[in-house]
């Protein structure tokens, strides 16, 4: 599959265009002076460029720090993928043998799609420092060799707004955000891959302090033209912004080129800040779109610059939004219409996330099996209600529940959405679909976030430990979902709660307690 990637990525663009469909009247993002990042955008008709579309830029290349500067042919140090950016709007051809390349691009991309190969994730959370500390790596690469474990997840894109190595992109390299906090990604990868353990990257999206501060013009404003800053002092990045789009869909790509299995969207929404309120947005950005609107447009818009690329797509979710549409309106999340844009649709279920008398639970901390259990029964009644209500639509009847103008942040929010941050990222924590968000023809599978810490800030909290994470793992199961991926942020896991290699592959016996 990876010899195809340098070819494929030249073609995406050119085959994904004729699927996608541009909001009417869309002004050109990339400012007046067509520059952004060190890139041009298209002259002809005003149409916008992908990220990486000048010539001179055209090749992305993942290069360990420490390797010579190449001539010619790339080295054995480096992965090079071909980045080319045409026009989002198609121009007609008049040529048949230019007709007939691009017939042939388009089953390329299509077959690249086909190519990639599902897996039943069972995956760990890892920060890019742990995942830079070869001591640590091997520690918990010896942990999944021994239970069922299957997956980790890695910091690509951190909550600071780096990028966690080194990559050559001109995007990245223009605002200085790579670090070195992998030293050696292209080693790392191979090591995980030769234990056959599935990677995803974990991209947090708009919460990116760096690149807002960086470029105050995509961030989030207040009224008097201040950069926003969120109540842990953290600037945003403007969602209703298209350069911060290209700019995301710009790291997806380098972890794909760096061979990750999978692209994982964290922090794909708005602030829950009760401060949201002083932001103020542009109409010549929002064009009408409600939050939920121009979430589900993104979570679109990069599903269909990725696949391409055989990388999985997924997107994180709050767990409150399911049957929720005061929080969905309010984060930007509208959980059906976003699961039929990417691959995987990841809810953080934490029993600590939900208020007393959530799924008729005193306190849901302390009942980590029937939390678990009611918020995913929660979530295939709102998956199906979903698509029953699509399928009664008329074409031009939208992809979901009309919404409001960006407004909705003033409405109250539930105490889950309202407060997330305590355990130091997203995963500690229903507009009408635009032509960005294009259906995919199967929803996305559903994948949960599980608790694996304790949430000591409760005033009704239970330890979690062994027990806990099996208990939420059976009720995964019980519920009819097969895949699911345990959060703790300092990575200290309680591997006494899953199944040994040989168990799990005889489909053992639950742990005793």
């Amino acid at each position: 599959m990876k010899r195809w990637l340098p070819f494929l990525m030249s073609v995406s663009l050119a085959a994904g265009c004729t699927r996608y469909t541009p909001v009417e009247g869309q002004e050109l993002p990339f400012e007046e002076t067509g520059a952004v990042y060190g890139y041009q955008a298209e002259a002809e008709a005003g149409a916008p460029r992908e990220a990486g579309a000048e010539t001179s830029h055209g090749v992305g290349t993942l290069k360990r720090p420490d390797a010579p500067e190449k001539t010619g042919a790339m080295g054995e140090n480096a992965v090079s993928l071909s980045l080319p950016g045409p026009s989002v709007k198609c121009v007609s051809l008049a040529l048949s043998e230019a007709q007939r390349q691009a017939k042939e691009l388009g089953e390329a991309v299509r077959a690249a799609k086909d190519q990639r190969t599902p897996v039943k994730v069972k995956g760990i959370y890892v920060t890019a420092y742990v995942a830079g500390n070869r001591e640590m790596m091997e520690h918990i690469i010896s942990r999944i060799d021994g239970t069922e474990l299957n997956a980790v997840v890695i910091d690509f894109k951190t909550d600071e707004g780096h990028i966690a190595a080194y990559v050559d992109s001109p995007v990245f390299e223009g605002v200085d955000a790579c670090r070195n906090y992998i030293p050696d990604l292209p080693a790392l990868m191979d090591t995980l891959k030769s234990h056959g353990i599935y990677t995803i990257a974990r991209i947090v999206a708009f919460r990116d302090p760096w690149l807002s501060e960086k470029r105050p013009d995509v961030s989030l404003k207040r009224a008097d033209g201040s950069v926003y800053r969120d109540r842990q002092g953290l600037s945003w990045v403007n969602p209703y912004k298209r350069e911060v789009w290209d700019y995301l869909v710009e790291a997806g790509r380098q972890a794909a080129a760096a061979g990750f299995d999978e692209v994982q969207f964290d922090y794909i929404r708005f602030s829950t800040d009760s401060t949201m309120r002083e932001v103020v947005f542009d109409e010549a950005d929002t064009l009408g779109r409600s939050r939920t609107d121009v979430i589900t447009e993104f979570a679109g818009y990069a599903y269909e610059r990725l696949a391409p690329l055989g990388v999985f797509v997924s997107a994180d979710v709050f767990g409150a939004i399911i049957g929720s549409g005061e929080d969905a309106a309010a984060v930007g999340q509208s959980y059906g219409a976003m699961a039929d844009c990417v691959d995987y649709i990841c809810p953080m279920i934490y029993p600590s996330h939900y208020g007393d008398g959530n799924f008729g639970l005193d306190h849901p901390d302390l009942h980590p099996y029937e939390t678990i259990s009611g918020a995913l029964n929660q979530s295939s009644q709102e998956l199906s209600a979903y698509r029953e209500g699509q399928r009664e639509q008329s074409p031009e009847g939208g992809a979901g529940k009309e919404r409001g103008p960006g407004d909705d942040a003033e409405k109250e929010r539930s105490p889950e959405v309202g407060a997330r941050e305590e355990q130091g990222g997203e995963s500690q924590e229903q507009g009408k679909q635009s032509p960005e968000g294009k259906r995919r023809k199967e929803q996305a599978l559903v994948r949960p976030w599980l608790q694996d810490f304790t949430a000591g800030y409760l005033r009704h909290h239970r330890h979690y430990g062994d027990k806990e994470l099996r208990e939420q793992i059976q009720a995964v199961y019980d519920a009819g979902y097969e895949e699911w991926i345990l959060w703790n942020a300092s990575n200290q896991y309680h591997y006494g709660g899953l199944l040994n290699e040989s168990d799990a592959q005889a489909g053992g016996e639950v742990p005793a307690f």
